[in-house]
């Protein structure tokens, strides 16, 4: 049997040879196979991976205009992968794929040529790109089609790409090949083109409202704005440690704020060298904006208006059921109080209750906990609540311990602080920011205090951005949240909604 027979064999039973179990021995035959057939192509004068195309039409214009291109009698010259090839005597069907659309070629020994269909037959395979000039024509089953003239081969591909109908199915393996299983898994392509537009709306939102987008330092001194394990590297010229960042430039843009912006945002990538779970990556995109003359209220009619413009742009609705919750951000918001929800769920008043106290509380209730000072215990606690809470809600009036960059609300124990909450997880961090140098210093002490005691999750302190609030820092209201929000609106989890998710080395 030839080897492109044991391919098609393969192929009618739904898989691809190297994804149903095949030796390492077939894999060698297969790619063996491949090798001669490259080899062919050179004899007979045709590169196998050339350097040109002259496709002068894309799939998806050729489909959106066929009819047209069919009776204009159109010269084309279009090119993609092939993802199926069918051979009936002196004629051929292979179906092409270029990233904007899909189409069925017809390849006859009489209109190509005896040579070219030969060679066709002899060296193509499914996974090959490659080059076809004809027409647009129905065939005689109706169906829209290009009849080839003449094909030249750009790329030769090695390996045989999965059967599309079942694609790759190990986790890891989809992961790791991730070219694979977006080519070959239409939805899953659906899902980053709504990314693109979720963050594209987004940054259209901040424009039509005057913000500035800015750019702010990946690698910092100290890691503000956030309160996270970082991701540690050297600076060989300075011979320093620097960190990349947890926030999007949280202290930079408080800073521009001092230099007379009014508004500015920024989109970008952060770090921080943590767990992985459905709702937290290592590294992944934020969004954060700051906006002078403003406090936190101002901020949850902004980010209510974001959230409701985001659904209804991206996906064409404001009501949505993920992690077993359903919510409509077109509804009322609830506000719903950090302590209050904590003391109605779990029993303890987490701003009188002492470290034994909480720590007795978590045991009871069953929660597993890491580290032993009381913010990162209340933090437990209300993690342990929050899952209840369908949302949309905000969160506000969280304890000041918890909260190192906020402003407190006047004679109170908390601050002027919110987080949109859905589906039982929080889905982005806003606050009246703390313009007040005397009382920063003083958060940033105990937060130095934590560091020094073993909590690597507490914020490091910035002497220099206490400097620059002893020149004056205008009322601010700042924000941000994370491509969270678009995994808990599409009802993924985080990793799956990343093109390229970091994967251990193979073996390791």
């Amino acid at each position: 049997m030839s080897f492109h027979h044991y391919w098609l064999r393969g192929l009618a039973s739904g898989f691809a040879l190297r994804y149903y179990g095949a030796t390492m021995s077939s894999l060698e035959e297969i790619k063996a196979e491949r090798e001669k057939k490259r080899d062919i192509l050179i004899a007979r004068g045709m590169d196998p991976y050339a350097a040109h195309s002259e496709c002068d039409h894309t799939l998806g214009f050729v489909a959106e205009n066929f009819e047209e291109l069919s009776d204009n009698e159109t010269e084309l010259v279009v090119a993609g992968r092939v993802m199926s090839l069918r051979r009936h005597g002196g004629s051929a069907f292979a179906d092409i794929y270029d990233g904007t659309g899909r189409t069925q070629i017809f390849f006859s020994k009489d209109d190509v040529g005896t040579n070219l269909f030969d060679l066709l037959n002899e060296t193509i395979d499914p996974g090959d790109f490659i080059e076809i000039k004809g027409r647009a024509f129905l065939t005689k089953r109706g169906a829209e089609a290009i009849a080839a003239k003449s094909w030249k081969v750009l790329t030769k591909s090695l390996q045989s790409i999965p059967a599309e109908h079942f694609g790759l199915k190990d986790e890891n393996e989809r992961f790791r090949k991730r070219y694979l299983d977006i080519l070959m898994n239409p939805e899953l392509r659906e899902v980053f083109e709504k990314k693109q537009k979720f963050w594209s709306v987004t940054r259209d939102f901040m424009i039509k409202n005057n913000f500035a987008e800015v750019e702010t330092p990946t690698l910092e001194l100290t890691t503000g704005g956030a309160e996270a394990r970082p991701f540690v590297t050297h600076h060989n010229d300075f011979d320093i440690d620097v960190y990349l960042r947890i926030s999007i430039g949280e202290l930079w843009q408080k800073r521009l704020m001092a230099a007379g912006y009014p508004k500015t945002f920024e989109i970008g990538r952060v770090y921080r060298n943590e767990g992985t779970s459905q709702e937290h990556l290592q590294e992944f995109t934020n969004l954060e904006f700051y906006m002078a003359y403003a406090d936190y209220r101002d901020g949850m009619k902004f980010t209510q208006e974001l959230y409701r413009t985001i659904a209804n742009e991206v996906f064409g609705t404001t009501e949505f059921t993920t992690r077993g919750h359903t919510f409509d951000l077109a509804d009322e918001w609830v506000e719903i109080d950090y302590v209050d929800e904590i003391k109605k769920q779990a029993g303890i008043n987490v701003l009188t209750a002492s470290k034994t106290e909480m720590e007795s509380k978590l045991q009871e209730l069953g929660v597993k906990y890491e580290g032993d000072n009381k913010e990162r215990l209340t933090d437990t606690l209300w993690k342990y609540c929050r899952k209840n809470i369908s949302g949309p809600a905000f969160l506000v009036n969280h304890p000041v311990l918890v909260a190192p960059l906020a402003k407190k609300q006047p004679g109170k124990d908390v601050v002027e602080m919110f987080q949109p909450i859905i589906a039982g997880s929080e889905v982005g961090r806003g606050y009246s920011e703390l313009n007040d140098p005397v009382e920063q210093m003083k958060r940033f002490k105990e937060q130095k205090a934590l560091l020094e005691a073993g909590d690597d999750e507490a914020m490091m302190p910035d002497w220099e951005f206490v400097e620059m609030l002893e020149y004056g820092m205008p009322p601010t209201c700042g924000f941000g949240f994370g491509e969270r929000l678009f995994a808990f609106l599409i009802d993924k989890p985080l990793r799956e909604v990343q093109m390229f998710p970091l994967m251990r080395p193979k073996g390791e």
